[in-house]
């Protein structure tokens, strides 16, 4: 290790940072009758470009909540799942992020597919799913991934390194490869129902393509979002 310093970027050097998008864009006459028709379609093509080494993790979200005094917070979280009732991740329920949705269930999702200038933004709220929903995916989870839900204490301030790995080290002598670990009570997942879902387009100019689906017909924030009514509108860029 050396004591050379890292050189910073001048801020002029990062104010040239420029990106030429396609000239490809969102018409609205093309548009699906629901958001999760085109975030189906959009994201197979994501897929498809992570196949061809495009696109790292696809399914990669940056998750956004805020505290009761409206403090927000952002982390990267995995997608592992959607439908018309919403998209699902799971976590540790004693993370900052759940705790924040306990006492302010309003959320933020962005999918920022930067390589095919795309990103959607969804904003809605979050619930628990089932217990049942929970084990099922646990149970899908690779080993070493169901040791680590026990052994983190996910968002708590822990001393060294060597704390973490000593919890790990201790589980995977309890409960060696090929035995079935059970789904911790404070782990599970979260459903996000979307009010909003926004289809962003990079286009020629920086004149993007914004098309925001907006949820109505609803007059319960409670309702099911199965069935619920979607008006388009563009937003500028």
């Amino acid at each position: 290790m050396t004591d050379r310093a890292v050189p910073v970027p001048a801020l002029a050097d990062i104010a040239a940072i420029r990106a030429h998008y396609g000239i490809d864009g969102l018409v609205e006459a093309d548009l699906p009758a629901t958001p999760f028709e085109l975030f189906a379609l959009w994201f197979t093509q994501a897929l498809a470009a992570a196949g061809d080494g495009l696109l790292h993790e696809p399914n990669a979200m940056v998750v956004s909540t805020a505290d009761t005094e409206g403090r927000p917070s952002s982390r990267t979280v995995l997608l592992k799942g959607y439908d018309e009732g919403g998209f699902v991740f799971f976590t540790n329920y004693e993370s900052r992020k759940a705790r924040e949705l306990a006492a302010n269930p309003n959320i933020a999702l962005l999918f920022p597919w930067h390589p095919m200038a795309r990103q959607v933004i969804v904003t809605g709220t979050a619930e628990r799913v089932t217990r049942e929903e929970t084990v099922a995916y646990f149970r899908t989870r690779p080993h070493g991934s169901q040791l680590g839900a026990w052994a983190s204490a996910q968002s708590s301030v822990i001393a060294t390194r060597d704390e973490l790995d000593r919890a790990y080290d201790d589980l995977a002598a309890r409960y060696p490869e090929g035995e079935q670990v059970p789904a911790p009570a404070h782990w599970g997942g979260f459903r996000v129902e979307p009010r909003s879902v926004e289809f962003w387009q990079g286009r020629a100019n920086r004149l993007h393509d914004r098309l925001r689906y907006e949820r109505t017909g609803r007059t319960e924030p409670t309702e099911p979002t199965e069935g619920a009514e979607w008006t388009v509108e563009r937003l500028s860029p």
